[in-house]
């Protein structure tokens, strides 16, 4: 049976003191909520204070990003070692905007994948297409690839360990969203991509929607049962939005 699964991705956004009043209120609002799993994925220099602000909560946090060494000479990264030595239970790989503007390459989102489980981190893999390549009809061609790539190598075992988080770029950030029906064909399609890789494994793995995800519009989308939840944007970068978010997704466990 698949929970629902929220994870909020703040980006740059909040500094620590900013971070940790947020999920103060947070916790607070959601508190009631034992039927969905809930993440926050702040940024670095701000997780050890979200981290300590959650020390009693159920709302796990998460990172944006990692690189996939141990440790050595790579100015400005961070190793899976650094978030689990902070107690971190997820990353974030192969979002849009690192493809985008650090030109990150699926081959390098399969190595973080591939290291993250490894070093016991459960991924978050963003896949999507572009609004050309949804107009010329190759949405699921694309999405197909990202997978593919992003699961090669992974053992069976450990692919229910990694949600997928489909996020077609035109709908981040945009304020547009696709459409239900839309979302949950392509993440139908997604099933059936890891049920080549895994038989069986398309039963067990999350995959969320992400792109404008808004406590107005959450349940057209967690109502269809092959959608598993949200990674949200903007909506998560207050408690008030976010905690709506979550709440709207209670109730849903038994129908997966």
């Amino acid at each position: 049976m698949r929970r629902p699964f929220i994870a909020g991705n703040w980006k740059m956004n909040k500094t620590p003191s900013e971070a940790r009043e947020l999920v103060g209120e947070l916790k607070d609002m959601v508190s009631d909520v034992d039927d969905v799993d809930m993440a926050v994925c702040p940024t670095f220099v701000a997780v050890p204070a979200v981290v300590d602000e959650l020390e009693d909560s159920d709302i796990m946090v998460g990172a944006q990003n990692m690189y996939w060494k141990d440790s050595g000479s790579f100015t400005g990264e961070v190793s899976p070692q650094m978030l689990t030595d902070l107690d971190l239970e997820h990353v974030i790989i192969g979002h849009s905007e690192r493809r985008e503007y650090f030109h990150e390459t699926d081959r390098e989102v399969n190595m973080k994948v591939r290291k993250a489980l490894e070093k016991g981190l459960k991924p978050i893999v963003c896949v999507g297409e572009s609004l050309e390549e949804r107009e010329e009809g190759r949405t699921e061609e694309k999405v197909a690839f990202q997978v593919w790539s992003a699961l090669s190598g992974v053992a069976d075992e450990d692919i229910p360990e990694v949600t997928i988080a489909y996020e077609p770029l035109w709908a981040i950030g945009t304020g547009e969203s696709a459409s239900p029906e839309e979302a949950a064909s392509t993440i139908d399609s997604i099933r059936d991509i890891v049920e080549d890789i895994s038989p069986g494994a398309e039963e067990k793995i999350r995959i969320q929607y992400g792109g404008s995800v808004k406590p107005h519009n959450i349940e057209d989308f967690i109502s269809r049962t092959t959608i598993d939840g949200a990674l949200v944007g903007g909506a998560s970068l207050t408690a008030e939005s976010f905690a709506g978010v979550i709440k709207k997704c209670q109730n849903r466990g038994p129908n997966r």
